[in-house]
Formats: structure tokens, sequence, C-alpha cells
């Protein structure tokens, strides 16, 4: 028998989904207030609700503490704690080789050790800069260039052991023009203090990636992929934590032989609230030369999602976005429960479960969300990545139920990205990607 606050709770969590339910049939979308109505910013940066504000801790341009400078196009991030009283913020630069002007290092300087690849002499510009603060006074004590060489480091995934799994977002190789084939995964550690010789993760697999999460029990990571026909992965480390060791690399099925396509680009095949049964696919080949990798899986059965972005772990479970989702094409979220025995023999009786949490239907509510975080009240922060020519870019507040509110509206021709909480939940750390800017919001979480 259900005591009486199980049964409160269960009844609010089934009321929440009917009005979710009830909103998607009726072509809508479940909105909730939030925080209250967005004020506009005297800065004319980041709108933000009341009682909210916000700081610059980091400028692209700015001279960093090893005498590089901070690069342009500041993506995914993950926060971490030092210590101290201190907290690491990794980051994301999603820089391509076109974009030397725009990376850590001056016109003509020489290759500095353990950068990944080069073209022509120069360090390609993509990897990562780390920032060191005060966790009270968010004062930054140092940053530095902590991963070079790579190309267009989108987001990533922070891990148990205390590190950033870089992701590129790029499968060139000789034949584009640079020296080694990209599409790698690499573990930059947050407390490092200088640049890390850069080491692929090849086993995890070579494909156009976007981010990366840990079970936090298991080891087990997580993958996006940022394609129209994009796969949904994991990788079953040999050792928990020692990803460099090699492991098993899968893509997710539903159990349903039916249901092979979530994105509902021509109609609803995977209803909005529902569940499905998952199961997992082992693939070969997982350096995939011939960039092929989703291809193959989606022949052996493996689902098809709609560009698979941003990726967060929760209360023992995970979201992950797919950016061009949905009859309306303007996004999904995706939640998947793992299996209490998964990796496991016995997972094949007792599976994991996905669901499609939230499809958008209205632009004006959610629109293309790409990098997103789980707040302290459980609550996600999504960040908006439209294609639009009109400067209407917001954070999207979801709540447990699928509820949509606006938390933030950037006021600059850019996206927001790289939405982090500090381990303590006081601080949301947030990117502008371009003039890249890291920001420090706090307020009445």
């Amino acid at each position: 028998m259900l005591d009486r606050r199980r049964f409160a709770m269960t009844a609010l969590a089934f009321g929440g989904l009917a009005l979710q339910s009830r909103a998607a049939a009726g072509g809508m979308m479940a909105v909730d207030p939030g925080y209250g109505p967005l004020q506009p910013d005297p800065g004319g940066l980041l709108d933000l609700p009341p009682g909210f504000s916000y700081r610059i801790v980091s400028r692209f341009g700015e001279a960093m503490s090893d005498g590089y400078r901070v690069p342009d196009r500041a993506d995914g991030m993950g926060c971490f704690k030092l210590g101290g009283g201190k907290v690491a913020l990794v980051r994301n630069h999603e820089l391509e080789p076109k974009h030397l002007g725009d990376g850590p290092l001056a016109p003509g300087a020489a290759v500095p050790a353990g950068t990944f690849d080069s073209a022509a002499g120069a360090a390609l510009p993509g990897g990562t800069t780390t920032l060191v603060l005060d966790a009270d006074t968010l004062a930054v004590e140092t940053q530095y260039l902590s991963l070079l060489g790579t190309i267009r480091n989108c987001s990533g995934g922070v891990t148990p052991w205390g590190s950033w799994l870089s992701c590129e977002e790029s499968v060139d190789g000789p034949g584009e023009g640079v020296g080694k084939p990209h599409g790698w995964i690499f573990d930059v550690p947050a407390d490092a203090g200088k640049l890390v010789g850069a080491e692929p993760l090849k086993a995890m697999g070579r494909f156009n990636r976007e981010a990366a999460v840990v079970d936090p029990l298991t080891g087990v990571v997580y993958m996006t992929e940022d394609r129209d026909d994009s796969l949904f992965y994991r990788f079953l480390p040999d050792d928990a934590g020692a990803l460099h060791k090699g492991g098993r690399l899968q893509a997710l099925a539903f159990d349903d032989p039916w249901l092979r396509d979530s994105r509902n680009w021509d109609g609803t095949k995977f209803a909005p609230g529902s569940w499905q049964f998952a199961r997992w696919i082992d693939l070969d080949d997982v350096e995939s030369p011939r960039d092929d990798l989703r291809v193959r899986g989606a022949k052996k059965g493996a689902a098809v999602f709609a560009r698979g972005e941003g990726i967060h772990w929760g209360k023992d479970e995970l979201y992950f976005t797919c950016t061009s989702g949905g009859r309306a094409g303007q996004g999904q979220i995706m939640r998947y429960r793992p299996s209490r025995h998964e990796g496991k023999d016995r997972e094949k009786a007792m599976p994991g479960r996905i669901q499609l949490f939230l499809e958008s239907t209205d632009p004006a509510q959610y629109s293309f969300g790409d990098n997103l975080t789980v707040a302290p009240n459980g609550h996600l922060i999504v960040c908006e990545d439209q294609y639009s020519d009109t400067v209407d870019n917001h954070l999207r507040g979801v709540t447990p139920f699928g509820e949509v509110y606006a938390f933030g509206r950037v006021r600059t021709q850019t996206e927001p990205a790289g939405a982090c909480f500090a381990p303590d939940g006081r601080t949301l750390f947030l990117n502008l990607y371009s003039p890249a800017m890291t920001l420090a919001i706090r307020g009445p979480f």
C-alpha cells in the first residue's frame, strides 16, 4: 500500500504527464511560469528573471596565465570541484583549421608539445581552455590552454574521475588537408595545470561527435552524434575510469522492431511521453575510416535520431537533445533510464528504457535545443541554437513534467552554450559562443 507521501507524489507525476499529453494532443506545448518574466538587461547581453544576475569571467582575446590568449567559439563546458574553495571550468572551443586567427596562438607560433595535429606548420586551433576560480567570489585565479590540435570541439561531458571528455564534431582527415584523421574523444583532467598530451580514445569510436556523459555508478559512457541520421552510442569500458584500456562500443535500438526512426519527421511514430524498451547492438570497425559507423549500425537495426547533441546525467537517468527532431523540426529531448544490470548478461531480462520526453510544436516556446544541463531542483536548462536571422536564442527551463519556460534570452547574435552548475549548485556558468564570453549566473535557483 502506498503511504500518503508516495501517493501524493505519484498523483502529481501522473497529473503533470497528463497535462503534457493533453497539450501535445492539441498541438500545443505545456508551459510553466518558471522564475517569472525576463527582465531587460541594461548591458544588452542576457535577460534573466527577477533576482538573477550575471558577471563576465572570461572573454575572447584576453591574455591567459600561460601566455596564450582566450580562443573564440566557446561551446560545451564542465565544472569541477578542486578543493581549497576552488572550482575549475574546462571549456571547449569549436574551431576549425580556417579559424587560426581566432585560436590561442599568435601567428607563426611554434607548435607546442602535446598538440594533437597541425597543418602547414601551424597547430590546429581547436581544443580546450581551463579556468580556475574562487568558488565564492568567482574571481579567476588562472586560465590556461589545456588541449590543442583538434577540430570543432563542440561539447563533451564531465567524468567521475575529475576530467572533461572533449569531443570533436569533425571527421576531417588528410584528404581535407590536415595531418591525421579526426572525430575522436579526448580525456582532459580538470586539474592538469597545463597543456595535456592529446591522446585520442580510439576504442570509443570515430564519428561526428557532440557530447558524452558517464554513469557515475557503472562507468558506462553514453555519447551523441550530430548528424541528421545519427545513432545514440554507449561504451562499456574494460576498466571503469580507465577509458584508454579499451572496451566495447554499441548503439541503441528499440525493442519494438517496427520502430527504428525516432525523428517523427514523417508522422508521429514515437509518441511524446511514451517509453520504449532498449536493446544494444555491438559495433565493429569502430575507427571507421570511411565515416560509415552510423550507416552500418542502422543496417543492424540501431535507432536513428535527429542530430543528437547535448547530454547530461540527472538522478539515475540521462537526458539528451535531438536538435531538429519532431514533426515541426524544432527539436526533441530524450530521456534514458539504464537497466539495473546495464551492460551485463541480465540486462536482456530487465532492459533500460528510453522516453521521448519532449517534442517541440512551437518555436516560440522551444527551438533547436542544443547543450543542456540538469539543475539542482531537477529542471533542465537547455541552450537554444536557432538558425534564424533574428536574435532570439533562449535558455529554456524544462520541469520534470515537460513544462517549458524561458530562463534567459541572449540579446546578441550568437548562441548560448556550455551551461553547467557549480558543484554546490549556487552558480550557473554559461558560454556565449562568439565573440566568446564565459558568464557566471547567480540567483534564487
